[in-house]
């Protein structure tokens, strides 16, 4: 992850809730029709992986 993205990701975390939403709603309308190549299957499953290995960190969180 490059300084520039982690700075945007730094500031969207301190926005309010509204302005996330007005943010995300404004990124998937400029995102929607870029032609993005497919998923490997390796890049499917590393994402699967860190998903569910955060939903296990959450999970106990709550135990």
């Amino acid at each position: 992850m490059t300084a520039l993205v982690r700075e945007l990701l730094d500031t969207f975390d301190r926005l309010t809730d509204a302005e996330r939403l007005d943010l995300v709603l404004e990124i998937l309308k400029r995102t929607a029709y870029l032609d993005f190549p497919p998923l490997s299957d390796e890049d499917l499953v590393m994402n699967a992986e860190r998903l569910f290995l955060e939903l296990d960190e959450q999970e106990a969180l709550y135990e």
